[in-house]
């Protein structure tokens, strides 16, 4: 398939990849900064860096919208795509609707829309294997959507059908597990840094931890610790020690009680 990607930033870097290595090809790359799409495309075999939202004369059947969620409606004002192109957005937490608008203005182009939400966490420059990388699907229209489902699998070994309100609900879950499991994590590395110890001797239990998540059918069951035990004699302690650490503490007092709620009613 012939694609072109809106964006630069982190998606776009690991998609581009992605769709190259599996035979597709990269038409051209947008960024309203010129030097970074030309930094992306770099890296690819034969696309062109543009930063321009006019693509009548383009070639590409699919056009992927990988940029920051405020930025959409922006650029769909301002967007003019070829005639029976597909127009995605990879947002895990808009609805398709967000193109309606857009699809009345463009109707008589014959132009669809649809989702190509990627489930995960994207750091430009860091090795990721995409085939491991759950896609979330959601199209219009029947052609549309066989059209996104054999895009998606050819790239990953793990393709849904997901509607827009599953979509939010599946984003929301990846913030507690990845965004806030990374700020606890943070907080354990300040805490450890401020007392001159070093972070690597968390490392190993970090590995133990997700390695017994990924492990377990029930993660409530693996659950450990002061709070699951209800010894609020080391909590109480522990809160001492985060006294110069306002906000850690209140954390700290939020998750426990969430933890001591759960198994000690």
């Amino acid at each position: 398939m012939k694609i072109s990607l809106i964006g630069s930033g982190n998606v776009a870097w690991h998609m581009a990849q992605a769709f190259e290595d599996a035979g597709h090809h990269i038409c051209e790359i947008y960024s309203r900064n010129i030097l970074n799409s030309r930094l992306l495309v770099k890296s690819l075999f034969d696309s062109v860096a543009v930063n321009n939202l006019n693509f009548e004369k383009s070639e590409a059947q699919i056009f992927v919208l990988a940029i920051n969620d405020d930025a959409i409606s922006e650029v769909l004002d301002q967007l003019i795509l070829p005639k029976n192109a597909i127009l995605v957005h990879t947002s895990g937490s808009k609805s398709i609707e967000l193109f309606s608008d857009w699809s009345l203005d463009n109707a008589e182009n014959g132009n669809t829309t649809g989702v190509f939400y990627p489930l995960m966490t994207f750091t430009k420059n860091k090795e990721l294997s995409f085939g491991e990388v759950p896609i979330c699907i959601e199209a219009y229209d029947d052609k549309t959507e066989q059209i996104l489902v054999a895009l998606g699998q050819s790239i990953s070994k793990t393709v849904y059908l997901v509607d827009s309100d599953e979509r939010k609900i599946l984003h929301l879950s990846a913030v507690f597990v990845n965004n806030f499991v990374n700020h606890l994590v943070g907080i354990s590395q300040d805490i450890l840094e401020s007392n001159d110890l070093e972070f690597s001797l968390l490392k190993p239990i970090i590995k133990e931890t997700i390695a017994k998540v990924l492990a377990s059918e029930n993660v409530h069951e693996m659950q450990t610790g002061p709070a699951r035990r209800g010894d609020q004699k080391i909590i109480k302690s522990h809160i001492i020690q985060l006294k110069n650490m306002p906000k850690a503490e209140k954390i700290y007092r939020v998750l426990s009680e969430s933890i001591f709620d759960q198994f000690n009613h």
